[in-house]
């Protein structure tokens, strides 16, 4: 018989692989983050298509190197890859911080987010893509700017 996701919940818990969340509150608040269509990127993406840029979402790139990747958005004809990245998540260095519970967990797990991100960028940019990083907190007007800008060939966007 095939154990129910709470039960492998709660074997990962036991065996000490994942923290038990304080609270119901903050379980449904974390499994409510979402990987794609994030408030951040869908107003991006609204605004790029309003301009008459056309992209794929959430495109998965089998680079030659073997490394997969997941841009949020894809210019392909123009190889740009753009990513939306959340401040927790990728350790933004004005409104990341370091976790207070559970450290033990999280600290090596955003490290982890932090090494795939360069990892992905260096991937890409040997495979000739250009990336644009975006912070999920950057003003709309200044990501479109970013995302036009590496369109027309002249970025200077943090990799």
């Amino acid at each position: 018989m095939a154990s129910t996701g709470k039960d492998s919940r709660e074997q990962a818990y036991a065996r000490g692989l994942y923290p038990r969340p304080k609270n119901e509150g903050r379980s449904r608040n974390m499994k409510a983050n979402r990987r794609s269509d994030t408030k951040p990127e869908v107003a991006l993406r609204k605004a790029l298509h309003a301009r008459g840029l056309r992209y794929r979402k959430d495109l998965r790139l089998d680079l030659p190197s073997g490394v997969r990747v997941r841009p949020d958005i894809v210019f392909t004809a123009r190889k740009v890859a753009v990513f939306v990245d959340g401040c927790f998540w990728h350790v933004c260095p004005v409104h990341g911080r370091e976790p207070t519970s559970n450290e033990w967990y999280w600290t090596p797990k955003l490290r982890r987010n932090v090494e795939r991100d360069k990892a992905a960028n260096e991937a890409l940019a040997e495979a000739g893509w250009q990336v644009v990083r975006l912070w999920e907190h950057e003003t709309l007007d200044d990501a479109i700017t970013a995302v036009t800008t590496a369109l027309s060939g002249h970025s200077e966007r943090r990799p």
